[in-house]
């Protein structure tokens, strides 16, 4: 493809640009000042394209993230609200929020366990959480209580690979009698 004057000048015209993120929604990229409108089509069809937008609104921003959580990686300054959206469509993408609070960290692990990994100093209750989510989980707990790895084991079974069953041996107890 030759990139000519006039097809630099196609991207300013609002209606090719409309055709042309029904087409393929990352051509997102290539528009120098999209409406709202077809920033709005873009994010929809994947939230990740808010890289692509300079100055995203918050409707815009919030969009993108209920699509895609991890697009809270290109928002300067997201506000609670984004965060808390991030969190609760993928609980991972609290690797991205600096200084998740207590309610977006609790919001992580419910929505995936293993997001855990990413909390500095969980509390006792985001490590119940997380195991409760997904009992393997429990992996990237130190030193859990007794209850967490008995919610482990409750939730998944095989979980019991990852528990000092010396240490806790009502868990081992709980096991054998849920494998019968």
């Amino acid at each position: 493809m030759k990139y000519t004057k006039e097809w630099f000048e196609k991207w300013e015209d609002e209606e090719y640009c409309w055709k042309m993120i029904q087409k393929d929604e990352y051509n997102i990229q290539y528009i120098k000042n999209p409406t709202e409108e077809v920033c709005l089509e873009s994010v929809r069809k994947d939230g990740i394209n808010i890289q692509y937008i300079k100055n995203p609104t918050e409707k815009i921003c919030l969009e993108a993230i209920r699509k895609n959580g991890y697009s809270i990686m290109f928002i300067k300054d997201p506000s609670e609200e984004m965060c808390l959206e991030a969190v609760r469509e993928d609980g991972n993408s609290i690797m991205y929020i600096k200084d998740p609070n207590e309610e977006m960290c609790l919001e992580a692990v419910r929505q995936n366990g293993y997001s855990i990994v990413y909390i500095e100093n969980p509390s006792e209750e985001m490590c119940l959480e997380a195991v409760r989510q997904n009992g393997y989980g429990i992996l990237y707990i130190k030193n859990p209580s007794e209850e967490m790895c008995l919610e482990a084991v409750r939730k998944n079974l095989d979980s019991i690979q990852y528990i000092d069953i010396k240490k806790y041996p009502k868990i081992w107890d709980y096991y054998q009698k849920s494998v019968v």
